[in-house]
């Protein structure tokens, strides 16, 4: 009988032949065909060694089979698939209404990089293009004497993000709101993170088929990407208390960023992808 390793392996290979791209959870094959298998199975998504050589039905084999020719055939990053994606360990839901959560500002919570620029004064989080609400829920889970306000455009994607706020309990701390940018926003804010849309517009045009699947809103950043934040470093310093940060996402456009705004001073935090996907600013700089 088919082992669970075997299926995994079997569907590596299958990705792989296909030239599927990754980049929403997993970045490379074997991660991904263990995902969906494991996912299929019912079984733990970090269980693969004590369910490697678990034997799998064939029934089981078949609903496995169908799962990985769908993610073929339809291209759709595999979170859309299995309608679920984690950040630092937690378990999110996700559909096509929000891109996949995948920003790097969650290993920031998480290992308390930003930690020296907040303290007691620290009571209102901004969470600015929320998207599924990812990381209003671990802004909340991460400092828990804190408020939340998480933003954004799409209802859509506000729908997405009511579903996790109260899958994990946290409907008292976590607001939505509606909002193009900061106008529905009164603050003051102590803390905004900001994951914007920043891709290129060259880059939105090459850009594969698993990227396409997502909302094109949350996505594309103008012809150098700047566009949005732009108009958020204008309008923040209103909405920001005077001790407040913004740690502002923008992926592999740091070139873009600094052609932008060559003179505005800048902290460049380091994250698993390395130092340019992540930047703060203070209230004062960006006044400056």
């Amino acid at each position: 009988m088919t082992t669970v390793i075997e299926l995994i392996e079997a569907g590596e290979k299958q990705l792989a032949d296909a030239g599927v791209a990754f980049g929403h959870g997993t970045t490379n094959a074997f991660d991904e065909a263990a995902w969906l298998v494991l996912w299929q199975l019912g079984l733990p998504l970090d269980g693969l060694h004590e369910a490697a050589e678990r034997p799998v039905s064939p029934a089981d084999v078949a609903r496995v089979a169908e799962l990985l020719a769908a993610r073929i055939a339809t291209r759709k990053p595999a979170a859309y698939l299995t309608k679920e994606a984690w950040l630092q360990g937690v378990p999110f839901y996700v559909d096509e209404r929000t891109i996949v959560p995948r920003s790097f500002i969650a290993e920031l919570l998480a290992d308390g990089t930003i930690d020296p620029w907040l303290g007691e004064h620290t009571q209102q989080v901004l969470d600015l293009c929320t998207g599924n609400g990812s990381l209003a829920v671990l802004a909340a889970l991460t400092y828990p004497d804190v408020r939340v306000d998480a933003a954004d455009l799409s209802t859509e994607a506000l729908q997405v993000a009511a579903i996790n706020v109260t899958r994990h309990a946290l409907d008292d701390r976590v607001r939505l709101i509606e909002s193009d940018g900061l106008v529905a926003l009164p603050g003051p804010y102590d803390l905004i993170l900001c994951n914007p849309p920043y891709v290129n517009a060259r880059s939105m045009a090459t850009l594969p088929a698993e990227y396409r699947a997502e909302p094109e809103l949350a996505l594309a950043g103008g012809a150098d990407g700047m566009d949005f934040v732009r108009r958020l470093f204008a309008d923040a310093p209103a909405c920001m208390s005077d001790n407040a940060v913004l740690v502002l996402e923008i992926g592999n456009e740091r070139v873009h960023f600094e052609a932008a705004f060559p003179k505005l001073e800048v902290v460049w935090l380091d994250t698993s992808a390395g130092e340019d996907q992540v930047l703060l600013v203070t209230r004062s700089s960006l006044l400056s």
